[in-house]
């Protein structure tokens, strides 16, 4: 098992970093009626952790026992039956589920699947509670009329179903939907935060660590404590004992942008663009997150520009961005975005060197 699923805290007592928001969540929990939560904050901040750890305060063990199912539901939308397969992780219970995987459809998700998981609640056994609990990962990423949707859903089911909604921005998340819920803001931890988790995993794993090591762990980390923790047991795989001056590696996948990045900046022609594109399609299917390659292209490309080229840049790389989160295909916005940049470079070059 890996270290960041062994070593995650399964109760709001266990938890270390956010020590001040499980407290309250706790005190919410034992007040009986719990409203719908939005928990929202960078990757890697520890939203899940809480959520798991919020459900289990409230449900005891048995929402650890949980089934994975992948349903074909028919949906009648007007003149056509849409067949829509929904992959949900449930207990007795909860359902967790990502509604967003549905694309543009997203909105037939909530009025018919989400409606009807709403209107089941489980049998109330002594001291346990009345309702179902509905996890939606990535709400931010839900269509508007999904989102105004699930506000209906949120005002009708209430009674026999609660939401706890999880995503990275709140501001891509309707008013609508926010004010119906509490608001747990889930700040990255800081540096010294991952480090007191990795010098915790380092004592239960029984490793001597040289001094700054987890610092250096910690400052490549990005404030991501699932990457700090995923990148310490990847050091731990290549070389233990750890020696002080040990290179803390890159992801893969890092590696492959900053490459990519170097090729944009060696050629820039329409055969190149195309090597590139089939470079980023290769990380897409890989399931990094396109805002994150973009983002990591653009920060590698900056670290070789003149100051002068900067500015344009970033805003050809916002512009792009936020295209791309309007429409369906990254690969076209990325792309854009690169073809951009090789036509801004090379008349750079030739106003520069002729």
């Amino acid at each position: 098992m890996l270290w960041v699923d062994k070593y995650r805290p399964k109760t709001l007592d266990k938890i270390i970093v956010h020590e001040d928001i499980a407290s309250n969540l706790k005190k919410l929990v034992s007040e009986q009626d719990c409203p719908h939560l939005l928990f929202y904050g960078p990757t890697g901040s520890g939203k899940k952790t809480l959520i798991m750890a919020v459900l289990k305060q409230m449900f005891g063990v048995a929402v650890e026992k949980v089934k994975m199912e992948n349903k074909t539901w028919k949906i009648d939308a007007g003149t056509r039956t849409i067949e829509l397969e929904v992959t949900t992780l449930s207990s007795t219970f909860h359902v967790e589920m990502n509604p967003s995987d549905a694309g543009f459809q997203d909105r037939y998700i909530v009025q018919e699947i989400i409606k009807e998981m709403a209107k089941s609640r489980p049998i109330i056994t002594k001291g346990k509670k009345g309702f179902k609990v509905l996890v939606l990962n990535e709400v931010d990423k839900l269509s508007k009329e999904a989102q105004h949707s699930l506000r209906r859903t949120m005002e009708k089911y209430s009674a026999s179903c609660r939401l706890i909604l999880c995503c990275n921005s709140s501001s891509r998340v309707t008013e609508a939907v926010r004010s119906r819920c509490l608001n747990v803001r889930v700040n990255a931890p800081t540096e010294e935060q991952i480090i007191t988790a990795l010098e915790f995993i380092g004592k239960k794993e029984g490793l001597q660590l040289p001094s700054g090591f987890a610092a250096r762990i910690a400052a490549q980390s990005n404030r991501n404590l699932r990457r700090a923790i995923l990148t310490f047991e990847t050091c731990r795989v290549q070389q233990y004992p750890f020696t002080n001056n040990q290179v803390v590696p890159l992801m893969d996948w890092e590696q492959y942008v900053s490459e990519i990045a170097s090729d944009i900046m060696k050629e820039q022609s329409p055969k190149r663009l195309f090597q590139v594109r089939g470079k980023i399609y290769e990380l897409l299917i890989n399931c990094i997150p396109p805002e994150i390659v973009l983002k990591k292209l653009l920060s590698e490309l900056l670290k070789k520009l003149d100051s002068e080229l900067k500015h344009e840049v970033c805003h050809w790389a916002a512009y792009y961005e936020h295209r791309m989160r309007l429409g369906q295909k990254a690969i076209f916005h990325i792309e854009a975005f690169v073809a951009k940049f090789m036509s801004i470079y090379k008349g750079f070059l030739i106003a520069t060197f002729g």
